[in-house]
């Protein structure tokens, strides 16, 4: 039961963000008495901290940071970052849950979208990274690696939202979502 409020919650939260979430309405959508929640975490807080541990334990965290250490070249990086990333995307709710409500923590940090938050992310350095070393070897395009990661990200995070939310949707393709950061 506690697993199964987790992974309801990290969804539920990655669509209302954490100040839209009421705990009558998650106990609705999971379908679960309001109680049971509070059974397995005392608060609000608490679940969104044990989900936010959750999500920081995720692997696609690991994948980037291990990808950014390889000896190879970022197009090759960025080519199997996405071609994975696509693939958990379209098999995995929980993949898309964890995208999308890692964004939306990020952005409820930083709620005026000025203090640079967003870019305070593992996700967002590392792959800056891996854009730098692209840019130095005249695979990717010019620019700030941190907006270009923000890009790509976003883009990522549009079709996790489309995954978790809509019926039917088209998923991106590689060639596309590689053109927020190849040449």
């Amino acid at each position: 039961m506690r697993n199964k409020i987790l992974h309801e919650s990290m969804l539920y939260f990655s669509k209302n963000g954490f100040s839209g979430t009421k705990m009558s309405d998650l106990a609705k959508h999971i379908g679960i008495g309001q109680g049971t929640i509070y059974v397995y975490f005392q608060s609000k807080e608490e679940l969104f901290q044990e989900i936010h541990k959750m999500i920081n334990r995720e692997k696609d965290i690991k994948q980037v940071k291990v990808l950014a250490s390889l000896p190879i070249p970022a197009k090759r990086k960025i080519h199997k970052l996405t071609k994975d990333v696509l693939l958990q995307l379209e098999k995995d709710d929980r993949f898309a849950g964890t995208i999308a409500l890692n964004t939306q923590m990020l952005l409820e940090q930083d709620e005026d979208y000025s203090a640079g938050t967003t870019y305070q992310s593992e996700l967002y350095t590392y792959m800056a990274k891996i854009i730098e070393q692209g840019q130095k070897e005249g695979s990717v395009v010019s620019g700030n690696p941190l907006k270009l990661a923000d890009y790509y990200w976003g883009v990522v995070y549009l079709y996790a939202l489309k995954k978790l939310f809509t019926i039917k949707y088209e998923m991106i393709s590689a060639e596309d979502l590689e053109r927020t950061v190849l040449k």
